[in-house]
């Protein structure tokens, strides 16, 4: 987690305002451009997911997914899930339907499982969703990363490419550094699998000795994935001591970490800035002093019109939500709004909302549409 007080949130909120390409009236005033109204409360919420009856799925930090109607409030505890180690940063912690859901009632879900010794890892499974129920059936693991002795940087993040046969899946380099170059390792990269959990055919690096899940590397802690309307990958992850950046996600290439970074080691311990030439590919939007980003969607809604083909971002330690403007390969800052909370996730809803969920023991669902 990037380190933070009041007053470093502070001053990245003045100098994002002061520095943000073409910020809209609403950000340099401070005021929301959008109604916040608060639906539900969690008890350390992590991700969700819309179905298709406008239910919503819920994961929790520290393992119970909860099914949640927004329009009457009444949720129920969904049973059949895993047993999560939730130490450090662990948690029960995306959570995608199939692109054949509304046929196949099926989920992918990503959660931190206790491994040998003090190890953990990130899992990535399957389970059939048992509506009248309450329950998960048939639950399988379909990936398991390799263990690690520390308690953070699982990732765990989920998205079907645009033609619903494939999964990308972030693994994150576990707080441990050189496996995001490791090309043995699955620590540190995107992976782009099959359906059932197995290395896609045809991923870019394989011929090359490296892990045939591999589809990128050079990654830190990638807390968000999404496609855009032209099928391009976006990718967030969480830098060092600042340096929190969004990437355009192509095949086969190195994104640099631990060799290259916008931010500083914990220990004040430079890291080579980003530069033309240096091997790595840059990322498109960069944040320093940070925000701690907790989650990522990708917005093309008609509720917000002004907002289509863009990214939103939360932050943690920033207590923020920002917009992200998409031009083709190129992304810029557009909106920065100071929500005075940590968020950690955000999702588009149905209805083209937009839908946020607070941190914390008493997180609140927060669903924001336009002002009247």
């Amino acid at each position: 987690m990037n380190l933070s007080t009041l007053g470093l949130a502070t001053t990245f909120s003045l100098t994002l305002l002061a520095f943000a390409a073409a910020p809209t009236a609403a950000s340099a005033t401070g005021g929301l451009p959008f109604e916040v109204k608060p639906v539900g409360t969690f008890k350390n919420p992590w991700a969700m997911a819309f179905l298709p009856n406008g239910n919503v799925l819920v994961t929790q930090k520290e393992g119970t997914l909860i099914l949640f109607d927004p329009a009457t409030g009444t949720r129920r505890t969904v049973s059949g899930t895993p047993t999560v180690s939730s130490k450090g940063q662990g948690a029960l912690m995306d959570i995608v339907p199939a692109p054949d859901f509304a046929a196949s009632k099926l989920l992918y879900f990503s959660y931190s499982e206790a491994g040998s010794g003090a190890g953990s890892r990130v899992v990535l499974a399957t389970a059939t969703l048992d509506l009248a129920g309450g329950t998960l059936k048939d639950t399988k693991a379909i990936f398991r990363s390799q263990d690690a002795s520390t308690g953070g940087h699982y990732s765990g993040r989920i998205s079907f490419s645009p033609d619903g046969k494939y999964l990308f899946f972030t693994s994150g380099d576990r707080q441990l550094f050189d496996p995001a170059q490791d090309p043995k390792s699955t620590l540190g990269k995107v992976l782009r699998l099959n359906l059932d959990g197995t290395p896609a055919a045809g991923n870019p690096l394989a011929a090359k000795g490296f892990h045939a899940a591999v589809w990128s590397y050079g990654h830190r802690n990638l807390l968000g994935i999404a496609f855009d309307k032209q099928g391009r990958l976006w990718e967030m992850e969480m830098g060092p001591r600042h340096g929190d950046e969004i990437n355009l996600i192509k095949p086969g290439l190195n994104y640099g970490w631990p060799k290259a970074s916008n931010g500083s080691h914990y220990d004040g311990r430079d890291i080579p800035d980003h530069a033309p030439g240096d091997g790595f590919e840059a990322p498109k939007v960069s944040w320093n002093p940070a925000i701690s980003p907790g989650g990522l969607a990708y917005y093309d809604a008609d509720l917000f019109p002004k907002w289509k083909n863009s990214l939103f971002i939360t932050g943690l330690s920033g207590e923020s939500l920002d917009r992200i403007a998409l031009d083709g390969e190129n992304a810029t800052k557009a909106d920065h709004w100071d929500m005075d909370e940590r968020i950690r996730a955000v999702r588009t809803g149905p209805d083209g909302a937009l839908w946020l969920l607070e941190d914390g023991s008493r997180g609140r669902l927060l669903k924001l549409t336009p002002k009247r």
